[in-house]
């Protein structure tokens, strides 16, 4: 019996000091470590949310915004926090269909399923209010505000701008997954991808309270931890939108397709580049309608092909001038050197006419480009030889690319004994090629904005420059400007050399080929050229620069199918340089006084 009585005392003692323990332990969690674990709540119940910060504006040298950014609703939900039930529902709201809804949240899910999904951008008014009316049942959806781009009114300058894009898979998989999420907008083209880095900003970070089941409850207010986005970059470039509108218009009046380059010979500075046929980018930003982007691509125009940089025109007559420089450098001929044109020049069994087989009679080299006689560059292409012609072109760059900096530029490769080596094989071609090659005719090719680096250095007597759209930026940490580095080599060729080139040009435009380029009060050099197209009628091309004595711009254009050089090409030129000169008092602003730091 005591047994009995000992062993039932024990069983009382032991769960007496059971729930002695379990007491003080929850009296010890509850009152002593209430304070950390409240911490750890807190901390398992706050989400990181993005903020997108604005791109950075683009301006004109003379402080205009030509690029910059306007505010757009889009609809955005959260697939953690969503309700599958509603999608239907929210389908009919945004007007998204539902089979996309579902693959838009689902790959969310993949990706972060607390991180927001972008399901209609740009959304209109209509859109808006329906989607405000029915927040309170369509938890995770929410309204927010981004910044969509607006390009000029004015002008186009599309492939100048290129345009931004929602960032598609493969490019979210190179790129740095801080910087870029997906939804993201992302340069594609033009400035806008080359300066990506400076234009597309910092994100931002802000953190939220969620419940256990994910779902929103409100603002995380505890401590300083929200991160502020800092918005892109201001660019500043050296483009005049006023010429570059000139330009576009007069280019457009052609009906045709073509390029014009117009650049400052001083520091290389792009003024206006045109490309036509050519796009609105604001119908490009964001998301592209797929009938848009078909027209685009398939369509025989290829408005997304850059004619200023990625074609490889014959220069036709515009090229003689190599010749010229090579003779006299090389000291094989002087500026007195004449030949005697009858209209007809025979090489071997062939016959090959100068301007439909009239005859200039006997000319020397300034008068030869005056006149544009095809005869006395067929005599001199011979006296130079293939290696010096092939040696001065590449001087001025051409078989190379300048480095203009936009992406997606092409290069010809320039004639040389090699290269007709290894197309034709070797000793299997004859001199008869070079016959076309004197007047820029033949395998020799080039792109307008070759063709402006090329006159750019003409005009400025040797100085080959780097030609550029970016004039600076206003450095976010220090405040101050970042000026482009200009680039440019100087040539080893006289002064002198230069000197008879250049008045054969100004010649060329005082009573030669191009007299419809002059301008009132205005000395400008020239020269037009007419390219054989086997496919169709001759390309035009005219190259300028003025003034003669101290040149500030040079203008390159190339009109497709439109015959003559001088009767096309060179009156769109003497309209440019009537507009330009007519404003050249206008004033550049300072970058750092134009700085925006809010939108």
């Amino acid at each position: 019996m005591e047994n009995r009585q000992l062993s039932v005392s024990l069983v009382y003692t032991l769960i007496a000091i059971i729930f002695s323990v379990l007491l003080s332990r929850i009296f010890y969690l509850q009152m002593v470590e209430q304070t950390e674990l409240g911490k750890i709540s807190s901390q398992n119940s706050v989400r990181k949310i993005p903020v997108d910060p604005a791109r950075g504006d683009i301006y004109d040298r003379y402080g205009e915004i030509v690029v910059g950014s306007q505010p757009r609703y889009t609809v955005q939900l959260t697939p953690a926090n969503f309700d599958r039930k509603n999608t239907q529902f929210l389908s009919e709201i945004v007007g998204v269909p539902e089979n996309t809804l579902n693959d838009l949240i689902n790959e969310g899910i993949l990706y972060n399923r607390f991180a927001p999904v972008k399901i209609k951008r740009d959304a209109d008014f209509s859109i808006i209010n329906r989607v405000e009316e029915n927040l309170w049942q369509l938890t995770g959806v929410e309204l927010v505000i981004e910044n969509k781009r607006r390009y000029p009114d004015s002008f186009r300058g599309a492939h100048i701008f290129g345009y931004t894009k929602i960032i598609s898979k493969v490019m979210l998989e190179k790129l740095s997954k801080e910087d870029y999420s997906r939804n993201d907008i992302i340069g594609y083209s033009g400035l806008e991808r080359t300066y990506e880095e400076k234009l597309k900003g910092k994100k931002g970070t802000k953190l939220i309270m969620v419940n256990s089941l994910g779902k929103f409850v409100s603002d995380y207010n505890g401590g300083n931890e929200n991160v502020p986005s800092q918005n892109g970059i201001d660019l500043y470039t050296t483009l005049d939108a006023g010429l570059q509108v000139v330009a576009e218009s007069l280019l457009t009046a052609t009906g045709k397709s073509g390029a014009i380059v117009a650049i400052d010979p001083r520091d290389g500075g792009i003024l206006a580049m045109v490309s036509k046929p050519d796009y609105d980018p604001n119908l490009m930003e964001g998301v592209i309608d797929s009938k848009l982007w078909e027209s685009l691509t398939t369509g025989a125009a290829k408005p997304l092909f850059n004619r200023s940089i990625q074609t490889r025109y014959p220069p036709g007559s515009t090229y003689k001038m190599i010749s010229t420089l090579a003779a006299l450098e090389e000291k094989i001929a002087k500026p007195s050197q004449t030949f005697f044109c009858s209209g007809r020049f025979r090489f071997g069994n062939k016959e090959f006419l100068c301007h439909g087989g009239k005859g200039h009679g006997s000319v020397d080299m300034t008068k030869a480009i005056e006149v544009s006689c095809n005869s006395y560059f067929y005599n001199l292409m011979f006296k130079i030889g293939f290696e010096n012609w092939t040696k001065y072109g590449r001087l001025f760059g051409f078989g190379r690319k300048t480095g203009i900096d936009i992406p997606d530029e092409f290069s010809a490769p320039l004639p040389s004994k090699e290269y007709f080596d290894k197309i034709y094989g070797f000793r299997r071609w004859t001199d008869g090629y070079l016959v076309s090659l004197s007047i820029g005719q033949g395998e020799v090719g080039a792109s307008p904005m070759q063709m402006a680096v090329y006159t750019a250095a003409l005009a400025n007597s040797g100085l080959l420059l780097k030609p550029h759209f970016l004039k600076g930026y206003n450095d976010p940490e220090t405040g101050k400007f970042i000026s482009h580095k200009i680039d440019s080599t100087r040539l080893p060729i006289s002064q002198s050399t230069f000197d008879v080139v250049r008045n054969g040009m100004l010649r060329c435009v005082e009573y030669g080929t191009a007299q419809i380029a002059k301008v009132p009060n205005v000395q400008v050099a020239g020269k037009t050229g007419t390219a054989q197209n086997p496919h169709g009628d001759d390309h035009a091309w005219f190259i300028s620069f003025a003034p003669y004595e101290n040149p500030s711009i040079a203008i390159v254009v190339m009109v497709e199918n439109a015959g003559f050089g001088g009767v096309v090409a060179a009156p769109i030129s003497g309209e440019m340089m009537k507009y330009y000169f007519s404003n050249r008092e206008r004033k550049e602003v300072a970058p750092a006084q134009n700085a925006i730091t809010s939108r």
